[in-house]
C-alpha cells in the first residue's frame, strides 16, 4: 500500500449512502463531490447532507431526494428513484459525464461488478442486466459520489474490515428475497464476512459492489498499519437497537511507505507433542478464518526426543492476542508465544475470468500470475479438463484481459 489509504469498517455492513456519508463526516469538501456529481445527465436530484446520531455516535447521514415531477431529457434524465435502467445506461450516463479519470474508472467497475452479479444470477449477458433498486438517481449519485469523494481525498488504496451482514428476509423488486440478497453474496466471494442476528438488511448490493472494486479480495481484515489523518462514520436510515447503524472510515498515511521499513507483523507460535493430525488440521483452518494472515505447521523433535508439531501464525499486531486465544482453543496449548517482526509483500490484486464458462479466481502479482487451485481443482472435476489447462487457461486470459485495458489490469471479460 502507498500513498492515502482508506480503511472501511465494515461492522454494521456498507451501502452506498453510508460510503458516501462516511467519507463526507471525514472530511471530503461536500461542493467539490457536488460539482463532479452536478456533470451526470440527470435531472430532478438533490443530494442533502445531515449530522445524524447511531448508537450515540455523531455521524452524517447523505441522502438523495428526488423529485419525480420534474421532467430530464434522454434516457437517464428526469427520472425518479425507482427507475428501472440497463447497465448500458448508467454506464453511457457516467462515461458522458467525463469525471476525472479515476472517478469514472471506479464508478464503471462498481456498476460493471453489479451486472455481472445480476446477469450470473438471472442467466442473462450483464449489458442486458435492468438494474431495479441501484437503478435509480439515489444509487448513481451513492456511487459516483463515493467515487468523487475518494477523489478529493485523494485515496489511492481502499481497505475493508470483514463485512457484516443480516438475516432474514428483505423485500426487493424480484419479491421477498433471502438476507444477504443473493447478489451481495456473489459480490463478496473472496471478502472475510460474518452474520449478524439483525433482521435488516445491513449490506446492500451497492455496498457490496463498492467493496468489490475499491478493495482486493484477500487483503480484507483489521486495520492496517498506518499513521491515521482522519476518520468519519456515515450512516444507515434506521436507528438499531442492538448496535450503531453505520461504516466507519478511516484515513491514513501506510506505515510502511511512511517509515520505509517494512509492514508490522506479530508471529504467535505454540509448540504441540499431543496434537492430531485432525487437530492441527481444524486448527489453522480456525486460525485463517480468525483473520491470520498465513499460518502454516512445521514438524520439531521436543524435549525427551519426542516428535512434535510447532504451530505458527502471522498476523497483524492487534489480533495477536485473539488469535493466540483461538491457537490454545483449538490445539489444547497451555500457552502461545509472540515475536515481533516485519514484511514486504509484493502487491497483488484478485480477479475473475472464464474457463469453459465456469468462473476462475487468479491471483496477479507485479512478477507473476497464478489461477486459484480451488477453483482450478472445481473446474477440472466440471469439465473434465486436466487441471494444468485449466490453470493455463485462466491466465492466459487474465493477460488477454490486461492487454485490452491498456496494461493496467484485466478481467478476462468478467
Amino acid at each position: 500500500m502507498s500513498g492515502t489509504i482508506a480503511w472501511f469498517h465494515c461492522f454494521a455492513g456498507i451501502a452506498g449512502d453510508m460510503a458516501l456519508g462516511s467519507l463526507l463526516d471525514a472530511g471530503a469538501d461536500e461542493a467539490e463531490v457536488v460539482a463532479m456529481l452536478q456533470r451526470l445527465p440527470v435531472d430532478g436530484w438533490e443530494l442533502r447532507v445531515d449530522p445524524v446520531l447511531r448508537g450515540g455516535i455523531a455521524c452524517t447521514r447523505a441522502i438523495v431526494h428526488v423529485d419525480v415531477h420534474r421532467d430530464g431529457a434522454g434516457a437517464v434524465a428526469g427520472a425518479g428513484a425507482g427507475v428501472t435502467r440497463t447497465h448500458a445506461d448508467v454506464a453511457a450516463a457516467v462515461r458522458e459525464a467525463r469525471l476525472p479519470e479515476r472517478v469514472e474508472r471506479r464508478a464503471l467497475a462498481t456498476f460493471a461488478a453489479l451486472a455481472d452479479a445480476e446477469g450470473l444470477l438471472h442467466h442473462s449477458h450483464p449489458d442486458s442486466v435492468h438494474f431495479h433498486e441501484v437503478g435509480g438517481h439515489d444509487a448513481l449519485i451513492d456511487v459516483v459520489g463515493t467515487a468523487a469523494a475518494l477523489e478529493v481525498l485523494d485515496v489511492e488504496t481502499v481497505s475493508v474490515s470483514s463485512v457484516a451482514v443480516g438475516t432474514g428476509t428483505v423485500l426487493a423488486a424480484h419479491g421477498t428475497l433471502p438476507n444477504p440478497p443473493p447478489a451481495v453474496l456473489r459480490l463478496l466471494e473472496g471478502f472475510p464476512t460474518y452474520g449478524r442476528p439483525v433482521p435488516v438488511e445491513l449490506t446492500t448490493p451497492t455496498g457490496a459492489a463498492l467493496v468489490r472494486t475499491l478493495a482486493t479480495p484477500g487483503t480484507a481484515g483489521p486495520m492496517p498499519a498506518m499513521t491515521v489523518r482522519a476518520s468519519g462514520y456515515g450512516a444507515g436510515a434506521a436507528e438499531l437497537d442492538t448496535l450503531p447503524n453505520c461504516t466507519q472510515v478511516v484515513l491514513g498515511t501506510p506505515a510502511a511507505a511512511r517509515t520505509g521499513h517494512g509492514q508490522p507483523v506479530t508471529v504467535v507460535e505454540a509448540n504441540l507433542d499431543d496434537a492430531t493430525g485432525e487437530q492441527l488440521a481444524i486448527a489453522v483452518a480456525a486460525l485463517l478464518d480468525a483473520g491470520a494472515l498465513d499460518a502454516w505447521i512445521t514438524p520439531v523433535v521436543m524435549k525427551k526426543g519426542r516428535p512434535g508439531h510447532t504451530v505458527h501464525v502471522l498476523c497483524d499486531p492487534a489480533r495477536a492476542e485473539a488469535l493466540a486465544d483461538v491457537l490454545r482453543r483449538t490445539t489444547g496449548s497451555l500457552g502461545a508465544r509472540a515475536v515481533r517482526a516485519e514484511r514486504w509483500p509484493e502487491s497483488r490484486e484478485l480477479h475473475e475470468v472464464l474457463v469453459e464458462g465456469q468462473p476462475v479466481r487468479v491471483k496477479a502479482g507485479i512478477s507473476r500470475v497464478k489461477a486459484e487451485p480451488d477453483d482450478v481443482a472445481r473446474v477440472a472435476a466440471a469439465t473434465g479438463l486436466h487441471p494444468d489447462a485449466v490453470a493455463s487457461s485462466a491466465e492466459a486470459a487474465w493477460r488477454r484481459g490486461r492487454r485490452g485495458a491498456g496494461g493496467e489490469g484485466g478481467n478476462g471479460g468478467r
